[in-house]
Order: structure tokens, then sequence, then C-alpha cells
């Protein structure tokens, strides 16, 4: 879980996860490792899975004295969590998908899930989230499972981590930290990374507060513990040290991911001078918006069936069945009250999305609640500037969900699809109403073309719309439509 350090630095927990792993591991389980895929026979993304999944095939471990289970190893490793929520508002179904869904975030974090409770109220308690009495029920609950960490559905404030952890005697983490942690687990490249962090910093400056007034050593004398001369007077906290270094972070971070950002913006103008459709897949978390993209254009990029396993958008150049050239980008999958600090954050790489000609809106038909996964969605794209962006709405895993659940999605959602993009069942429909969506070219034509100039024929086949062609001895007679830049090529050959 998230370690609610000032000085967080993901990059020496990475480099010491690293050393962990090879000189704990390579010794006792040389022999137990499965053998490694040829390089050559299997995708990025299946690279990245069996990467990521490494340690979590391990079926026994070795030490010194005795052989230790896969249970009991999972037990030694495995943060063992209770879950607590408020519920303000909805049903009781609702409720209880919230604490499935963060439930499933607390497991895709690394933890071990041993109970869960909610509490009915018209609003969170200021000073402990839950009612004060229940933070006696919820410490007994702790005391008698055992468990080393409480996981609040909720953004708690400073005082209510602080008055938590006090009353409970073991750590307090809220939602917005285990999201935040699950993204720094799952960042691979440097401007995830690099966005992470900036979100994990935004989020623990405003809570230095919350490790209590130990960090102020401005004090001098007996109080300062002797430090006596020279330790009394105006100076900086530890707060304020602590603040600032923070502060310094932050703005290398925004001046690095301007930098990345000013890339990407090259390669996305790019595309526009070309006139270059672009396809966003955009959706919950875990909808199978990777899947989709893999299935749709072949494009390899990792899947896995947990929360956040995308972080690092992919953008794969694919055409039309009639030869037009598009391209199709993955994007970071959303949740519910996903964090301010991660939306603002990642706002570079969501401008993907807002700045596509169509956004493929994927949502989870075998979910519990399909219809709240459209509502937590619309309302991020909303925030970013995506809100009118044309829209096709992709039921996916139609393998796996109730009919008549699809049935009332299909009548929820006129414009939209249903899919699987595990066996393929509707693709062909999808790439259909996909190509019949995009963008069409503005200026009609009527030209005839030299046979010399066959590259125009072939940026016609690419950028454009061939209505007709008829090879004739002086050249090609086309009819179709191209944007301006290319009509305005073809005015030199135009036929009246």
């Amino acid at each position: 879980m998230t370690n609610a350090e000032p000085d967080f630095n993901l990059d020496d927990e990475l480099e010491a996860t690293d050393d962990w792993d090879s000189e704990e591991l390579e010794t006792d389980l040389s022999d137990s490792w499965p053998d490694e895929p040829d390089p050559e026979d299997v995708t990025t993304g299946e690279m990245d899975l069996a990467e990521r999944h490494q340690l979590r095939r391990v079926a026994s471990l070795r030490t010194e004295l005795e052989d230790i289970t896969e249970v009991e190893y999972r037990q030694l490793r495995l943060e063992r969590v209770v879950l607590v929520g408020v519920w303000t508002e909805g049903t009781v179904e609702d409720a209880e998908n919230s604490m499935a869904e963060l439930a499933l975030l607390a497991e895709t974090a690394g933890s071990e899930v041993l109970d869960a409770i909610y509490q009915r109220r018209q609003s969170p308690d200021p000073a402990t989230y839950v009612g004060r009495g229940k933070v006696e029920g919820i410490a007994e609950i702790v005391a008698a499972s055992g468990a080393d960490t409480v996981i609040c559905d909720g953004e708690l404030a400073p005082s209510q981590l602080r008055n938590l952890e006090d009353r409970l005697k073991v750590k307090v983490v809220d939602r917005t930290a285990l999201i935040l942690d699950i993204f720094a687990q799952h960042a691979k490249s440097g401007e995830a990374q690099a966005q992470t962090e900036l979100a994990q910093l935004n989020y623990m400056k405003q809570r230095l507060r919350g490790w209590g007034g130990n960090l102020s050593r401005q004090a001098g004398g007996r109080v300062a513990g002797g430090a006596g001369i020279g330790g009394r007077g105006p100076g900086e906290t530890k707060i304020e040290t602590d603040r600032r270094r923070i502060n310094t972070r932050i703005v290398k971070l925004r001046r690095e991911l301007r930098e990345m950002k000013g890339t990407r913006d090259t390669k996305r103008q790019e595309r526009r001078r070309h006139h270059i459709p672009s396809v966003s897949i955009a959706g919950y978390t875990n909808a199978g918006k990777s899947s989709l993209l893999n299935r749709l254009t072949d494009a390899g990029v990792l899947v896995e069936d947990a929360l956040f396993a995308t972080l690092d958008p992919t953008t794969r150049r694919t055409t039309t069945a009639d030869g037009r050239v598009y391209t199709m980008s993955d994007t970071v999958g959303f949740v519910r009250h996903l964090p301010h600090q991660l939306v603002e954050a990642f706002r570079s790489t969501l401008e993907e999305v807002a700045d596509s000609d169509l956004v493929l809106h994927v949502v989870d038909g075998s979910h519990p609640d399909p219809e709240g996964q459209l509502v937590a969605v619309r309302e991020v794209f909303a925030e970013i500037g995506a809100g009118d962006v044309p829209e096709l709405v992709v039921i996916n895993k139609a393998d796996a969900a109730d009919p008549m659940v699809l049935a009332r999605l299909r009548q929820r959602e006129p414009h939209s699809v249903v899919v699987s993009a595990k066996t393929g069942e509707g693709i062909a429909e999808a790439l259909r109403v996909i190509e019949g969506e995009l963008p069409r070219p503005d200026v009609e034509f009527k030209a005839l073309v030299p046979y010399e100039r066959g590259d125009l024929i072939n940026r016609l086949h690419q950028h454009g719309e061939i209505a007709s062609m008829e090879h004739t001895g002086e050249g090609t007679v086309v009819v179709g439509r191209a944007n301006e830049d290319l009509a305005g090529e073809l005015a030199a050959y135009a036929l009246g």
C-alpha cells in the first residue's frame, strides 16, 4: 500500500525490489522458473504480462529449514486489509457494488481482503469518517482478524486519517491513496512514472500535517531536547522543509511533462497535417479496451484481467476496408471517483481522447452495474473537454454477459454495438460502424490523372474517397472526395 512519507521515491523502491528479487530468489528458485519464451515468438504485451506475473507464479519457496507452500507465501507477502465504506445515497446494491470495486482495487494493489463493512449515513463524519461509535466496532474487527491496514471508500481529510489511525492503531489509507498506489506499481514508461509521481506529490503535500506535531523543530532550550543556544528563534520547520522539497520536485516533474507533451503534440499535429482521422478507445478500467485494440488492429499490447493494467497509451495505424488510413489509440481506464490529482497529472495523455475524431466508449456488459460505468466515464469526458466528441458505445464481453442486460443497454444506448474481444463476436460489425463514422473528405473532384502521377492515386486511396476510377489512353479518370490540400493538387488535372 502507499507509504505516507514525504520523501517517497518510486525509483528507489523499484530498485530495492529488483535487488530483493535477484538476491533472495535467484539461488533457491533457479530450477523452478518456467522456460522463458523465445522473444521472437511473443508480442510485447505477452512479454510484459509474463514479467508482471513472474513472482505470482511461484508454486513454492525454499528456506534453509523447510518448504513454504504457496498459501503460506501469500500470507507472508500480502497486506491484510479491512474495507470500510459510508453509504450516503443510492440503493443497497449501489453500496455493495462500490465495496466490491474497492475490494478489486485492494487486491490489485497486492493485499488480502479480510472483511468489508459499510455504514448508512447522510454524510461522512467530519472527525472519523464513520460514526464515532462504529470506530470501536472496526477496532474490534481489526484486532480479531489480525488486519494491518484499513482502507476507506472515500477521500479522507488529514484530520480524519490521523484520528482513525490513533484509534485503530493500524495504518489507514483512503481510496485516492489506493488508486495512486496501483498507478505507481503499473507505471512503466518515463511519462507514466512522472505523471503518477506528480499525482502522488500533490496528494501528499496536502497531508503533511497528518503525521503529527513531532515534525516541528523550531523550539529551543529544554523543550527541544536540550538544543539550547543556536536552536531557538525563527527557522524552517521539518514540515516546511518537506513542503519546499515537494514543491521543487513538482516544478521539475511539470517541466519534464511539458517537454513530453511537446513531443506528443508534434506527432498529433503531423497526423492532422496529413488529415489522418483518429479513433480513441476509452472507458472504465478492465472493460477490455486493450483486448479490443488487439482484436481491431493486431497491436499486441499488454492484456491482463486487472484494474489499471494499461497506463501507457498505445497508438496503432490501421486502414479501412477501402484503404483509407486512420489511427486507433488505447487510453488509461477510468473509475468511479477518479482522483482529481490523476486527471490533472494525466491530462496530456487524456487529451488524445478530446482531440480524436471518434471515441469508442467501451463498457463491460458482464459488470453488475454497466450503467454506472457509463456515467462515471462520461463525467471524466466532461472534465477533460471531450464531451462533444462523437461517441460509439461498444458493449464488450458479450460472451459472459446476460442477454437481458445486453438488450437493456442497447435500448439505453441506441448508437452502440455488442462485441466480444475475447471470441471475436461482433468485431466485423464494429469495424463497419467505425469506418462509417470516420470523417469524410470535404471537396468533391473529377480529374484525369496522368499515369506518371501514380503517387496522387496512392494518396487518394489512403486519404480520400474514390467513387469511380477508369483507365483511359490519356490517364486515369478519378471521381471522388478529397481534403483541401489533395484537391488543390488535383485541380491541375480537373475535368469539367
